[in-house]
């Protein structure tokens, strides 16, 4: 082979790979461009969302017309803006101070004296929204002004004796005569427990009560509930940002379902709770006293998500109940609490005429408070306690009671039976 040849070659074969070589280096290049995107993409949704957390914590706690308020969003609009628009902004300010033979101002510096400033920001914004702390001391608006105290009695532990039970005459969804009670009971003949779920607005937010019933006696109701100051109104995203304490109130259901069923005009739903033994519901019944001792002597932050009226019972019941309640995302749309109750077994038990178990539709049908009360006699000059009793066997008209348990297999096996059922 002539050197004319070999060289012919060589330079060919160089000819020919050298366009291999750059389109993969231009594949490369283009997966780390791609890539480069995703991730500015994911930094810029964290900045804006954790901007969004911040302003909205700074407008709760201080309100929209407040000079800190104001203050805080320009600092951080102030930063954020640049920040997320840092590398078109270095640009154009290096194109201007090289027209000026200036120095030029460096992209990554501009965006690490962004970014650390406005982190710096957040962290000290972090640190004081933890530092808030909750207080028994406000302005409380009249149904939630008083906390629920209790004491045993010294010879026997069963008989609790409640103060500050509420037990007001609501007139309006506003206007009530204020009545707050002494009432004893005795733990020893708990008989069961009901769930009430009113929805006041739409199908997947309820609010959750829970009625301890007693053998010859009127049942006694509990309700976590936020503690509003006067003039202040629920919001479920302010209290996502320490804005209401925790209440937890005792009160006769004549008071808590009526000015709900009747005075507000919500839907509310009683459902009666079935497969549970006496030991369950006497232990449920101590996680109250247990939540109201906690309370008395350290208030809370209500939270949406994390501390509302119905998660706060669910980790109760797990508690006395372990595995018989698994975890479900309905434990926090409030709303949907009685179908998980029907899935795992809390409501079967019951039948129709027909011998077929009660599908959900028919326990709705059935629960539905609103049509039993309306136009409830709830004169004042009527004896209240015989007001109250009333009141809580109507709305307990065509609903099946169920017994307590003898056995723990029996309740098991009760329960699973009817969870097998509601998925026929």
């Amino acid at each position: 082979m002539s050197l004319r040849s070999l060289f012919s070659r060589l330079l060919s074969v160089h000819s020919d790979d050298a366009p291999l070589n750059t389109q993969g280096l231009d594949n490369r290049r283009s997966k780390l461009k791609w890539w480069h995107y995703i991730a500015w993409v994911l930094i810029a949704v964290t900045l804006i969302l954790s901007a969004v957390w911040l302003l909205l914590a700074i407008w709760y706690q201080f309100g929209a017309y407040s000079p800190v308020t104001w203050m805080v969003t320009a600092v951080v609009l102030g930063l954020l803006i640049p920040l997320l628009s840092a590398k078109y902004l270095s640009k154009l300010i290096n194109k201007m101070t090289d027209r000026e033979g200036n120095r030029t101002i460096s992209t990554i510096r501009t965006r690490r004296v962004l970014a650390g400033s406005y982190v710096l920001v957040w962290i000290i914004s972090l640190v004081w929204f933890f530092s808030i702390e909750p207080s028994h001391d406000r302005n409380w608006m009249s149904e939630v002004s008083q906390r629920v105290t209790y004491e045993r009695d010294i010879n026997n532990p069963n008989l609790v004796t409640f103060s500050n039970v509420r037990n007001f005459d609501w007139h309006t969804d506003v206007e009530a005569t204020e009545r707050w009670e002494t009432r004893t009971v005795d733990m020893s003949k708990l008989s069961g427990v009901d769930v009430s779920n009113s929805y006041w607005m739409g199908p997947l937010i309820a609010h959750t009560l829970v009625s301890f019933r007693f053998e010859n006696d009127r049942p006694l109701s509990f309700s976590f509930e936020i503690r509003k100051e006067e003039g202040e109104s629920f919001s479920a995203l302010a209290g996502f940002f320490r804005r209401y304490e925790l209440s937890l109130i005792a009160s006769e259901e004549r008071d808590i379902i009526y000015t709900r069923s009747n005075a507000r005009g919500e839907q509310v739903y009683l459902f009666p709770i079935s497969h549970l033994q006496r030991h369950e519901v006497q232990s449920l019944f101590e996680s109250y006293l247990t939540a109201a001792d906690e309370l008395n002597a350290k208030p809370a932050w209500y939270n949406t998500f994390t501390s509302n009226c119905t998660n706060i019972i669910f980790y109760m019941a797990r508690i006395v109940s372990g595995d018989r309640l698994p975890w479900d995302y309905r434990i926090w749309v409030s709303g949907w609490l009685p179908n998980y109750l029907f899935d795992v077994g809390m409501l079967g038990g019951n039948t129709t005429e027909q011998g077929q178990s009660w599908s959900m539709d028919t326990w709705y049908e059935h629960t539905h408070i609103n049509p039993k009360v309306q136009g409830f006699d709830n004169r004042i000059e009527r004896v209240v306690d015989a007001r109250s009793s009333e009141f809580s066997t109507q709305i307990r008209q065509g609903i099946p009671i169920p017994p307590l348990a003898d056995s723990e297999i029996e309740a098991e096996s009760s329960a699973k039976s009817a969870a097998l059922a509601s998925q026929e």
